[in-house]
C-alpha cells in the first residue's frame, strides 16, 4: 500500500466521522408528530412476515419511513385527482366535464378540507376517533394504481400489542367516475380493531343554504330494494339509524353525489353523518362508515367509490356487470336520483317525451317550451269542462240553497234531493275534481323534473341571459346582498310575476270563480299569492320558472277562449230565465 493511499483512507475516514457528528448534532432528522396517543409508529419489521402477497402489504413497502408531504396527481377521462401521502387521502377531485358556474373551473367534489379531515380518510377506532394524519410511504403499482403504507403498533385493552402494516390502495378507472379503495392490514395478533372510512368533508359546488333553497345535502342509503334519504341540517353529528345494513351509503347534493359501496357489506357497522362546522362558516356534509372489529392478521376490505354526477345514464352502468370495469351488478345507484316516489312513473314519461323533443331542437329551453305547450293542449278539454262545470254550478246554486234551507234538519233527505237536482240539471259535482287532480299530478311531476333533471345543468337557453337552466338567470351582480334575494338581478322572475298577475286577472274576468268565494279571497288569489310565489321562486332554477311562465302565457290564450264560451253560455242562461 502506497503512502498516498494511506493518507487518502485516513482523510476519508475523518471526513465521514465529521459529517456524521455534524448531522447528528446540528441537523437531526425531523421527528414525526403523532396525532393519536393510542397509535405509535415503532419499527415492527422483526415481528412481521416478509413474504409478498398481492392482496395485502408487506414490510418491503414500509422499509423507509416518509417524513414530508408528497402530492400525487392522477388524471382520468373524467377527473383531475390529487392524493397526499398524509394519511394516504384525497384532497382534490375535480370533474373535467362539469363546470362550476362560480369558479369557472371543474366541479370540486372534495371541498372544505382541513388539517384533520380529508376524503377517504381512515381512523382507527370508532366514529369519534381522529383520522390518521401521518406521512405514508407511497408506491405506484400500475399506471392508475397507488399504494400508501405505514407501520403501526397499537396497545390493546388487555395490555398486549398489535403490530401491523397498514395500507391503502387506490385504483382509478380512466373511463369511469368510480374508483376502488382497498384498506389493508398485514401483521400479528390484531385484536378487536375497528376503523372508519369517510367521504369528503363537503362536496361542490359551494352553496349558501340561506339563499340557495333549491340546493341541499342529503345522507342517502340503499337497502332492501329501496333508498332512504335524510336531508342534513347544520351542526349535527348523528347516527343514521334508519338502516342497520346497507348496499351503499353516501352524500348527495342536487346534481352530484359521493357513494360508497363496500364489497362485503356484512362487515360494516353503523353509519353516521356530520354537518359540523370545521372550516370558516361552512358546514360539512360527510358520511362516516364504521367497519366492525377486526380479529385477523391479514385483512383486505374493498370499497367502490362513485364521485360524480347524478346522471341516470352514468349510474345505471353499475346495474349490469358487463357494462362497467369493476364487474358490479344490481347496485341500483340510480336510486340516489331525486324523484317524487309514487309519481316517478309520470316523471319518466315526461322526461322521455322531452328527450325526444330535444333530439330535434337541440336546446333544452326550447324543449321545455314545446313540452309545456303540448301539456296545455292535452289538458285544455279538461280545463274547459271544469270551467263549464263551474258555470252549471252557479246556475243551480239558488235551487241548492233552497233545498238546504228546506231540509236543514234532515240530512238524508237533503242528500236525496240534491242528487235528484244534479241528475235533472246534468251536473256532476265530481266532474271538476278529475281535471284538477290530473293538473296537480302533472304540476308536481314537472316541478321535480325541471328542478332536478341533470341534463339541464349547464344547458344554455339564451346566452348572456339564461346560460344555465339549472340556476336562476342573471343580468347584473350587485356588490351587496339583499336579504332573502341575494345579489343577483334577474328578469325571468319578474316576467313570471307579470304573467301570473295577468292570468289571474283574465281568469277573474271570466267569471269562473267557484261559488262562495269572497272578494277578499279573490284579491288574495289574484295579487297576494303571485307576489308570495315571486319571493319564493326568485332564485329558482330558470328551467322551472320558464315552464311556469310559458304555462301562464299559453293558458291565458286558452282562458280567453273559455271566457268567450262562458259569456255565450251566460247569455243563453239569462235568456232561458227570462222566459
Amino acid at each position: 500500500m502506497t503512502k498516498n493511499t494511506i493518507i487518502a483512507i485516513a482523510l476519508s475516514t475523518l471526513v465521514f466521522l465529521g459529517s456524521v457528528f455534524i448531522q447528528q448534532n446540528f441537523f437531526p432528522a425531523p421527528v414525526q408528530s403523532e396525532q393519536r396517543a393510542e397509535v405509535t409508529t415503532e419499527e415492527v419489521n422483526a415481528e412481521l412476515k416478509e413474504e409478498k402477497n398481492e392482496n395485502f402489504v408487506s414490510v418491503e413497502d414500509t422499509k423507509f419511513e416518509a417524513f414530508e408531504e408528497e402530492l400525487i396527481n392522477v388524471k382520468t377521462k373524467f377527473a383531475d385527482i390529487v392524493l397526499t401521502n398524509r394519511g394516504g387521502d384525497l384532497i382534490s377531485y375535480k370533474l373535467l366535464n362539469h363546470i362550476d358556474v362560480d369558479t369557472k373551473d371543474g366541479i370540486q367534489m372534495i371541498d372544505n378540507v382541513t388539517e384533520m379531515n380529508r376524503a377517504c380518510s381512515v381512523a382507527f377506532g370508532n366514529e369519534n376517533s381522529s383520522i390518521l394524519n401521518d406521512y405514508f410511504n407511497v408506491k405506484q403499482e400500475a399506471e392508475n394504481t397507488y399504494l400508501f403504507t405505514k407501520n403501526y403498533s397499537i396497545k390493546n385493552e388487555d395490555g398486549s400489542v398489535s403490530n401491523f402494516v397498514f395500507g391503502k390502495r387506490y385504483t382509478f378507472d380512466p373511463d369511469s367516475y368510480m374508483f376502488k379503495l382497498d384498506v389493508l392490514f398485514h401483521g400479528t395478533d390484531i385484536k378487536n380493531l375497528s376503523y372508519t372510512v369517510r367521504t369528503a368533508p363537503q362536496m361542490g359546488p359551494h352553496f349558501n343554504p340561506k339563499l340557495n333553497r333549491y340546493e341541499n345535502r342529503q345522507f342517502i342509503s340503499y337497502s332492501g330494494g329501496k333508498s332512504k334519504k335524510q336531508v342534513l341540517g347544520s351542526k349535527q353529528f348523528k347516527e343514521f339509524n334508519k338502516v342497520k345494513s346497507y348496499i351503499w351509503n353516501g352524500i348527495a347534493g342536487k346534481y352530484f353525489t359521493q357513494l360508497v359501496i363496500p364489497e362485503n357489506p356484512e362487515k360494516m357497522g353503523t353509519s353516521f353523518y356530520s354537518t359540523l362546522i370545521e372550516k370558516d362558516d361552512y358546514a360539512n356534509a360527510q358520511a362516516i362508515l364504521v367497519r366492525k372489529a377486526i380479529n385477523e392478521n391479514d385483512v383486505k376490505d374493498s370499497y367502490y367509490m362513485y364521485y360524480g354526477p347524478k346522471d341516470e345514464k352514468a349510474l345505471k352502468v353499475f346495474n349490469l356487470a358487463e357494462r362497467n370495469t369493476w364487474g358490479l351488478s344490481g347496485m341500483h345507484l340510480n336510486e340516489c336520483l331525486n324523484s317524487n316516489g309514487w309519481l316517478g312513473w309520470l316523471e319518466t314519461i315526461l322526461k322521455w317525451i322531452m328527450e325526444i323533443i330535444n333530439k330535434f331542437v337541440h336546446n333544452w329551453g326550447i324543449s321545455i317550451i314545446i313540452m309545456t305547450i303540448l301539456i296545455k293542449l292535452a289538458m285544455f278539454p279538461f280545463t274547459k269542462k271544469q270551467s263549464l262545470g263551474t258555470l252549471k254550478m252557479q246556475e243551480i246554486q239558488p235551487k241548492m240553497q233552497a233545498l238546504q234551507a228546506k231540509y236543514k234538519d234532515n240530512q238524508p233527505k237533503l242528500q236525496e234531493e240534491m242528487a235528484k237536482l244534479y241528475k235533472e240539471s246534468g251536473y256532476n259535482p265530481m266532474s271538476g275534481c278529475l281535471p284538477m287532480l290530473v293538473q296537480f299530478l302533472i304540476l308536481f311531476a314537472m316541478y321535480n323534473l325541471f328542478n332536478n333533471y341533470f341534463e339541464f345543468r349547464g344547458s344554455s337557453f339564451i346566452p348572456n341571459w339564461i346560460p344555465d337552466l339549472s340556476t336562476g338567470d342573471s343580468v347584473y351582480t350587485l356588490k351587496f346582498d339583499i336579504p332573502f334575494f341575494g345579489n343577483q338581478v334577474r328578469i325571468l322572475p319578474f316576467i313570471y310575476l307579470a304573467s301570473q298577475l295577468l292570468f289571474g286577472k283574465i281568469t277573474g274576468n271570466g267569471g269562473t270563480t267557484a261559488p262562495g268565494t269572497s272578494h277578499a279571497q279573490m284579491q288574495m288569489m289574484m295579487y297576494v299569492m303571485p307576489i308570495m310565489f315571486f319571493a319564493m321562486f326568485y332564485n329558482a332554477p330558470s328551467g322551472l320558472l320558464l315552464y311556469w311562465t310559458v304555462s301562464n302565457i299559453f293558458q291565458m290564450g286558452q282562458q280567453i277562449i273559455i271566457n268567450k264560451t262562458m259569456k255565450q253560455k251566460k247569455a243563453e242562461m239569462a235568456a232561458k230565465n227570462r222566459k
